[in-house]
């Protein structure tokens, strides 16, 4: 076959091996997609892809997303190519700041209505030490709670927002950071998304920090539990970088973060976004 794929875990993490004329051709690209939101995680492993490249196959899987730095600018690592450089090196990106937050469990764009559908990294550079990337599939760790818990958590909304982020990695941050970060605003998200599909997700992260009718205690208690109970290792895969490595993630039903890593060690890869395709409500 054209395409192979391999289950990586009974709940989340398929890897597809293909070659770069299959992948840039189109012809699979509704059976990658399928595979996407089944499986959460696809893994391509030391494909190769050029940034060029990148940037093509991805557009074969649905609307290309431009690249748009958290202050609102066009990424000005490479702004004519699409592509933006994931590292915390600043002489490489603007972003590098922002991304410390990337260190912790996350969904990418909760302060937009219509969040991107999904993300693509390859790797350019990996550190010897650190450096992975951590996943785990929220659609499964909802369809896994007790029925008692699901009509509990069901109509919940949470307020997201990027400074509640900061204080993961910055605990005593100068008024300044705080205020340019508040500037990014807040949003006010279901705890379970229904997703067009009929299927339910959790909507968690370092961005949720209160639950609406909650008090303070009883909404970080929900939202901790919560998150530990959808990073338990039967919904969670770690991805170990090899240089070449493209790897797909379903944004709207999954979560990541980065392992600890030397910001100094030059890790880079590189991300590629299709455009959302419904919104969260």
């Amino acid at each position: 076959m054209a395409l192979e794929t391999k289950e990586i875990k009974p709940q989340i993490g398929t890897e597809i091996h293909a070659s770069k004329e299959v992948l840039l051709s189109g012809e699979y690209a509704s059976q990658i997609r399928d595979l996407l939101e089944q499986r959460g995680v696809l893994v391509f492993p030391k494909v190769g892809f050029t940034d060029a490249e990148q940037v093509e196959f991805t557009k074969t899987l649905g609307k290309f997303a431009p690249e748009i730095a958290h202050g609102g600018n066009l990424d000005d690592a490479n702004p004519g190519e699409g592509i933006h450089k994931i590292t915390l090196d600043a002489s490489q990106t603007g972003a590098a700041d922002y991304l410390k937050g990337s260190m912790y469990w996350h969904i990418d764009g909760t302060m937009n209505t219509v969040p991107i559908l999904a993300s693509l990294l390859s790797a350019q550079y990996m550190p010897p030490e650190g450096g992975q990337t951590d996943f785990c599939n929220t659609y499964a760790a909802y369809d896994e709670l007790s029925d008692e818990e699901k009509e509990d958590y069901d109509d919940l909304r949470v307020l997201h927002a990027a400074w509640a982020s900061l204080f993961y990695y910055n605990p005593e941050p100068v008024q300044p950071h705080l205020e340019a970060m508040m500037n990014i605003g807040d949003a006010e998200l279901p705890l379970v998304w229904e997703h067009k599909s009929g299927r339910k997700s959790l909507v968690l992260g370092c961005t949720a920090y209160a639950v609406e009718g909650k008090s303070v205690k009883e909404g970080t208690r929900l939202l901790n539990k919560l998150r530990e109970w959808a990073t338990q290792e039967r919904f969670s895969y770690t991805h170990d970088w090899s240089v070449g490595d493209l790897v797909i993630w379903d944004n709207t039903g999954t979560m990541h973060r980065a392992k600890p890593y030397d910001p100094a060690s030059g890790r880079l890869l590189h991300r590629t976004k299709l455009e959302g395709e419904e919104p969260i409500i």
